[in-house]
């Protein structure tokens, strides 16, 4: 074997452990995430007084979007394992109206025990992206819009989408706590929690920040402590 060889092969070997790593932290987060909602909807249903039924239908639904999130993620998981273990997500047009949709399902408990207000505002709406990681990375962004609201007002959220260049830009801006300049490339950093008191394990908007670099996309912030964030998601046109 020569050296050029030599380090090819290596360099391959690199390549599949990162992409093995990035599938074990996704999948744990994105089961983690349904969990969350899962015990968040139970533990609406024990409050709910006997007079007080007419809520049931709605948390069910909230409870069979969680348990199909987590379905589908074992499904992702097995498929990858036919694929030679190579967790390569498909791309398909997908309508952003729909993704958002179901986002909203699956945090529907924490909205309403929050309050929140959510606002959409979409110009683009048909791009092409894997259904999982665009579904991913949007439900990362609302949810911490909902995690790190601020105790003095009612979380606000707005959704929006538009053209920039060659990208679709996909925005999310919320009014909750905010982040100090001093911390905002942090907020990407594995493991890196800048609130500790807030539950969370430093892993979601390090998985955004991959998903999106890896097609080719990116993610900025804009943040000012105490008064909110907005999070702008790049995604080239050419993938459309």
């Amino acid at each position: 074997m020569t050296i050029t060889t030599r380090i090819r092969d290596l360099k391959e070997q690199e390549k599949l452990i990162a992409e093995h790593e990035l599938l074990l932290d996704t999948i744990a987060h994105d089961i983690k995430n349904p969990l969350a909602a899962l015990g968040m909807s139970i533990a609406l249903l024990k409050k709910i007084p006997e007079k007080g039924m007419d809520r049931f239908p709605t948390l069910v639904k909230h409870i069979e979007s969680c348990i199909q999130n987590m379905n589908g993620i074992v499904a992702d998981l097995m498929q990858s394992h036919w694929d030679q273990n190579r967790y390569e997500a498909v791309d398909e047009m997908l309508d952003l109206e729909n993704i958002l949709e179901d986002v909203r399902l699956t945090l529907a408990s924490q909205i309403e025990e929050s309050k929140a207000v959510i606002k959409i505002n979409i110009g683009p709406s048909e791009l092409t992206f894997s259904r999982r990681k665009l579904r991913s990375v949007i439900f990362n962004l609302v949810d911490n819009a909902l995690k790190y609201k601020s105790a003095n007002r009612i979380p606000e959220i707005l959704i929006t989408s538009y053209r920039e260049n060659d990208s679709i830009v996909i925005s999310v801006t919320d009014n909750g706590i905010g982040i100090g300049p001093q911390n905002l490339e942090s907020v990407f950093v594995k493991y890196r929690r800048i609130f500790t008191a807030i539950d969370g394990n430093g892993v979601g908007l390090h998985l955004v920040k991959e998903i999106l670099e890896t097609a080719g996309g990116k993610i900025t912030v804009e943040s000012e402590l105490g008064r909110g964030s907005i999070f702008r998601v790049y995604l080239p046109v050419s993938k459309r």
